[in-house]
């Protein structure tokens, strides 16, 4: 089984209980599929850069879980089916052996 991390951005629009919806249907894939959820990383509501669809705000979400490999299409086929509530998603093998990458920064350059 291999390590994958998906990060979504969800509308702006979406009241809590939708939102906790739409991340309790991608789990239940994630499970029926064979994968394992390792970490669900909700970053709350951000600015944006540019505008998607209008919106100058989304809602991350990152997921990080276990599965092989057929499990990633399975996830991104349900996350497109869910186009209206999810504007973006881009999902990332992670390396098993390396260790986990710290979020904190000190403003050091290496």
């Amino acid at each position: 089984m291999r390590k994958f991390e998906t990060l979504i951005l969800l509308s702006p629009e979406l009241s809590a209980d939708k939102r906790e919806g739409v991340l309790a249907t991608l789990k239940e894939v994630i499970e029926r599929d064979g994968g394992a959820i390792e970490e669900v990383d909700q970053w709350g509501m951000r600015d944006l850069a540019y505008p998607v669809r209008k919106q100058m705000r989304g809602f991350y979400v990152r997921l990080v879980y276990s599965g092989p490999n057929d499990l990633v299409a399975e996830l991104e086929r349900n996350i497109r089916i869910a186009a209206e509530s999810i504007y973006k998603f881009l999902t990332v093998r992670l390396d098993e052996d390396a260790p986990a990458a710290e979020a904190k920064n000190d403003g050091e350059v290496a």
